[in-house]
């Protein structure tokens, strides 16, 4: 969300009328106690799964986003190491055409209410960089958040896609790119891998 595809919770939000549920990762750098805020939320206007289903099935990758992926993966192994949720991520990862995605699970009642939320690991996102640097990979990462800092850290190279000033502010020693094709040329630039 927010690298390839749109924040899902902002459309939540837009779809409810609940401005509370525009909070992300680009402002909120705990994301636990942003998840518990979301369920919270949720809960007291007696939504549920459903809601968040039918945001996703409306949204779409953003602009140029297949076309990189399209590109990433004639030069790279691709994982997406994402927080969002396998219950409901697959009218997009369908759109993007079944990427390898690494994602949290929901605990839903037969309702559809969200009772909670479980992470794959704290931190997942650093720890899959660190397992695949064990494997002798080299890595590259690429993240908007706050959620992202320490993966982009971990990673051989890290860069910022269309982050908040908030997190270039707080973090610039990482590369920042604002579209593709500056992505795209970034990478290049930073791989010796796509130069052998």
């Amino acid at each position: 969300e927010g690298v390839l595809v749109p924040e899902i919770w902002l459309g939540v939000a837009d779809i409810t009328g609940i401005d509370e549920l525009k909070a992300t990762t680009r402002e909120i750098p705990d994301y636990d106690q942003l998840m518990k805020r979301r369920l919270k939320i949720m809960s007291e206007n007696d939504l549920g799964l459903s809601i968040i289903e039918k945001v996703v099935k409306g949204l779409k990758p953003l602009e140029g986003a297949k076309e990189f992926l399209e590109w990433l993966n004639t030069e790279f192994q691709v994982v997406i190491l994402s927080d969002t949720f396998y219950e409901f991520s697959k009218p997009l990862m369908r759109q993007l055409e079944w990427p390898t995605l690494f994602c949290h699970r929901l605990e839903t009642k037969a309702s559809g209410k969200i009772v909670n939320y479980h992470l794959r690991m704290r931190d997942h996102k650093r720890e899959a960089v660190k397992a695949f640097k064990a494997l002798n990979f080299k890595v590259y990462a690429v993240g908007d958040s706050y959620n992202d800092v320490s993966m982009l850290i971990e990673a051989d190279v890290g860069i910022f896609f269309r982050p908040s000033s908030k997190v270039i502010e707080q973090f610039p020693e990482l590369p920042v790119t604002t579209d593709y094709n500056q992505l795209t040329q970034t990478l290049i630039e930073k791989s010796k891998f796509l130069r052998n």
